[in-house]
């Protein structure tokens, strides 16, 4: 047998090999070149068919070299824009956008098929409007039809990646914005399917998921293995299986997320099992991330977060939210303190259906740590959030010192050892009358707190108090406070107070020291906000709140001063505040008194003499009505500066005391307001009153609130050169609504001037814009206002007397018509003198009653109706010289600007316009 001669047959492999190799290398130059024309035609073909947005790219390029051994048409400089209502912004550009093509589709079959996407240096920017809309609608899907051939171009993917890429999601319809930076995602998958799984592997540099402008996550690094089910059809998404590493927390998401027709049905759950403490800090913003450079932590963390129903923002549907955490057997040590927290242990189990706080429920079965010797256990139960239920046990001996230093507080410094012992079981509900049943004491010993904006600390801070309820009702509920003192900037402040029977207040309370407000709140605020003013205090207040009601003030024993400089007054009923430059009040049973209490709101400037009563029952009860009387004093008051604000968020109802006011979120014009638990008398005078342009001068009268409302008595003022004398009466029912009425006399008075200067009397006598001379008025009308303080006229009620002395009409348009329809020139501007206008005013309709006047001969006589919003009915008789006894009978239509007239009794009644509110 012949020798094997394998070096041979070793050169013919090598030799066949290299052969094969040249020929698919050149295969793999020449064939992009013979299939590209057909490619790139069938492929914008396609996207003119299937892109619902403008899709644009400077160059394709189609070759096995740019993601082998794909072979892939590439556009670079892509720019794809989003469907309406976003068709003008970008949906995704990329640097360039490969797309591989199918080759047994490109040799054999009659469809070439599209069956990867690479996308490189990309941004994703997906946009979703308050109404739901969405700019990724960009594919129109194929129609069902009858069976046909396929189409030249199909997309089939089976496979994405994208490579250091930018996603952006925007969805102003949940408020929830996430970035996310340099992104890597590879996904596998059969997409062509109306129902598939895709397998993905995704890294992001840094993710930030922000919701109601609030952030969650900040710069966190995402590693993660996902499966996930998606059903084209009805867009429905089941995460099965989601390994995700957030930082350096291991988290399993699961769950499903379906797209409603308007909004969505979701199911997720997060989870975090057998973790640690340091690890879970790895997830949290950016600022702790800092803190925990220096921290030491232990302890095992089981988490549980669910988000489970519908959300659908038109029916107010929300799904239930819910948080179980616990840790085990924590330890916190911040910069190697010599008094770390250990056996630190939490249990809190969290829920809220229809993500309404209103229904929270909480569970805190067990919230527990040590320094040394020292303690704090806690248990905690509350379902509800304005009238909650709660079970509270707290036990505590912490060295407040130690506490600070192993936790790392930042920019805070406190001490003081704080000793707590008090149980708490029951409903509280302000408005039946409920406090839980509660027994125990909490005190804090040589206390101290200096932060990061003042220099100075308050210290000596020492609090001895007591609470004990025993009927679970507000006149169960009894507090001590013996003593509440600290010092601060070298002045101390004492604080003694019996309280029991919160139903009907029997107090005991002394107070005696300085509170400087401007620098107490600079320890606590943030640089750039400031807060004036100071309080020095010397009191006795001893008795009872029903004392104080029916009047027995021989029984109260109420006495001292309290005096107050340069404090800000902040109310729900003004939208600025009240700067009170000085006061001395003085306490002597149910009565405050002061003397040159001097007071600024905007421009507006007070000077107060007088007394208040009920004062202690007014702060101490819901029901209570502050009583007083004042003489009032101002160079200048500003009525404009007095419109309220109201909020525009949802109310809330709050846990505050009595008479505490919360203040609004967002704020909008309102009528002025006047509360109803106020009952006072101003004897007001002042040099000037603006209101809506329109100033008024040497203002006297009497002013009183009580029940909401407000009365002028007999007021006078000067108002355009003559004296007005006027009563009224105001009550703002909502913050866009109040009502008034109004009574006003004005003697001789010149009537260009008022047309000039008071809008309102030139809206409702527009015809007056050129009239000269001397007029009086005797005027009643009520309705009601609007949100801008100004009077909506179908509301309007009432009528009296305009007395015409000697007036000149110049080039009235209504008269220049009556002239023109007459050819009688001399009618043009009529001069009345001794004519006294009797009208009415009812449903947006000016009534004229008859009256006559004397010019030139001729005898004219007028009545009708007109509108407030310048339409004319207005009948006339032209009686022409010498006696008046011949007429011409006129009608005057149209409106103010353009008034129509013509000869006969007929005219267009004025459709009246009632109030819809009233």
């Amino acid at each position: 047998m012949a020798a094997i001669n394998y070096k041979s047959i070793f050169i013919k492999i090598l030799k066949y090999t290299g052969i094969t190799l040249v020929v698919l290398l050149g295969l793999m130059f020449i064939a992009p070149l013979i299939f590209s024309d057909k490619i790139k035609e069938q492929v914008k073909k396609t996207a003119n068919e299937r892109l619902n947005g403008d899709l644009n790219y400077s160059e394709g390029t189609l070759s096995f070299f740019k993601h082998f051994p794909s072979l892939t048409l590439t556009l670079t400089d892509f720019k794809l824009n989003g469907s309406a209502p976003f068709q003008n912004e970008k949906l995704i550009t990329a640097d360039d956008v490969a797309f591989g093509i199918n080759l047994s589709s490109l040799v054999f079959g009659k469809t070439i098929k599209i069956d990867q996407i690479f996308l490189s240096h990309s941004l994703i920017n997906i946009k979703v409007n308050k109404k739901g809309e969405a700019n990724y609608n960009v594919y129109i899907a194929e129609k069902e039809t009858a069976p046909k051939e396929e189409s030249e171009t199909g997309i089939k993917l089976e496979e994405i990646e994208i490579t250091d890429s930018k996603l952006i999601y925007d969805d102003q319809s949940t408020n929830v914005h996430i970035d996310a930076f340099g992104v890597n995602y590879l996904g596998n998958g059969d997409l062509s399917q109306a129902i598939f799984a895709l397998h993905s592997k995704a890294k992001i540099e840094k993710l930030n998921v922000i919701y109601e402008n609030e952030p969650y996550l900040m710069n966190k690094k995402v590693d993660g293995d996902l499966i996930t089910k998606i059903n084209t059809n009805s867009l429905s998404f089941v995460f099965e299986q989601n390994d995700l590493l957030i930082n350096k927390l291991l988290v399993d998401f699961t769950g499903k997320f379906d797209f409603l027709k308007d909004g969505y049905n979701m199911d997720f759950r997060i989870k975090s099992n057998k973790s640690n403490l340091h690890e879970l800090f790895t997830a949290f913003p950016p600022k702790y991330i800092t803190w925990l450079k220096d921290a030491e932590l232990k302890g095992s963390v089981d988490l549980l977060l669910t988000l489970k129903g519908k959300y659908i923002a038109s029916q107010n549907i929300a799904p239930d939210l819910s948080l179980n955490f616990k840790l085990k057997d924590g330890f916190v040590n911040y910069k190697k303190s010599a008094f770390p927290v250990s056996n630190f242990n939490m249990d809190v189990a969290t829920k809220v259906p229809s993500l309404n706080p209103e229904l929270l429920m909480l569970e805190a079965k067990n919230v527990s740590l040590n320094i040394e010797k020292n303690y704090l256990k806690s248990q905690l139960k509350v379902n509800g959030m304005s009238t909650p239920d709660i079970d509270l046990v707290l036990k505590s001996q912490i060295d407040l010192e130690k506490l600070n230093r192993a936790l790392g507080i930042p920019d805070l410094e406190l001490k003081g050892m704080l000793v707590g012992d008090l149980k708490a079981n029951g409903k509280y509900d302000q408005i039946k009358r409920l406090f839980p049943n509660a027994n125990g004491a909490l005190n804090l010993k040589n206390g101290y707190i200096k932060t990061q904006y003042y220099p100075n600390p308050i210290k000596d801070i020492n609090i001895v108090s007591k609470i004990n309820n025993q009927k679970g009702t507000y006149d169960g509920l009894s507090v001590e406070l013996k003593p509440a003192s600290f010092t601060f900037e070298g002045e101390p402040f004492l604080v003694e107070a019996d309280l029991k029977n919160f139903d009907d207040l029997n107090y005991d309370i002394k107070a005696k020291g300085t509170l400087n407000i401007s620098k107490i709140y600079k320890v606590f605020s943030q640089k750039g906000l400031d807060v004036d003013g100071s309080i020095k205090a010397d009191l006795e207040l001893k008795g009872t709140q029903s004392d104080a009601e029916k009047g027995n003030y021989a029984k109260l024993h109420n006495k001292g001063t309290l005096e107050l400089r340069n404090i800000n007054v902040v109310t729900e009923y003004l939208p600025k505040s009240l700067l009170i430059k000085e006061g001395i009040f003085r306490f002597n049973q149910d009565k405050m008194s002061f003397n040159t209490f001097l007071a600024s709101y905007g421009q507006s400037d007070f000077k107060l003499n007088g007394y208040l009563q009920n004062v202690f029952n007014f702060i101490s009860s819901k029901n209570g009505v502050l009583r007083g009387s004042f003489a009032l004093n101002s160079k200048y008051i500003n009525v404009d500066e007095f419109m309220s604000s109201t909020s525009t968020a949802p109310v809330t109802t709050t846990t505050a005391a009595p008479n505490s006011i919360p203040q609004p979120t967002a704020q909008e014009t309102g009528v002025i307001l006047i509360p109803s638990n106020l009952d006072l008398q101003f004897y007001a005078t002042a040099h000037k009153i603006n209101y809506q342009g329109l100033m008024l001068q040497d203002g006297k009268g009497a002013v009183k609130m009580k029940n909401g409302k407000m009365l002028m008595q007999n007021t006078g003022f000067n108002l355009i050169g003559c004296n007005v004398t006027m009563n009224a009466a105001y009550q703002g029912i909502t913050p866009k609504k109040a009502v008034f009425e109004y009574e006003i006399k004005a003697t001789d008075f010149d009537i260009k001037r008022a047309y000039k200067e008071v809008k309102m009397f030139k809206e409702m006598a527009s015809a007056a814009e050129n009239a000269e001379g001397i007029v009086s008025l005797d005027y009643k009308i009520k309705g009601r206002l609007n949100q801008q303080m100004m009077p909506v006229y179908p509301s309007l009620i009432g009528g009296g007397v305009l007395s015409i002395k000697d007036v000149k009409v110049k080039g009235m348009k209504m008269f220049n018509a009556v002239s023109a329809t007459t050819d009688h020139e001399a009618i043009k501007n009529p001069e009345l003198s001794k004519v006294d206008i009797k009208t009415t005013v009812k449903n947006n309709i000016i009534t004229i009653e008859r009256f006559k006047f004397k010019f030139a001969g001729f005898r004219p006589r007028i009545e009708g109706t007109s509108s407030l919003d310048g339409k004319l009915n207005i009948k006339m008789r032209l009686g022409l010289p010498p006696l008046g006894i011949i007429g011409i009978p006129l009608t005057v239509t149209g409106t103010k600007d353009n008034p129509k007239v013509k000869m006969g009794r007929k005219g267009d009644e004025i459709e009246e316009t009632q109030d819809t509110e009233e």
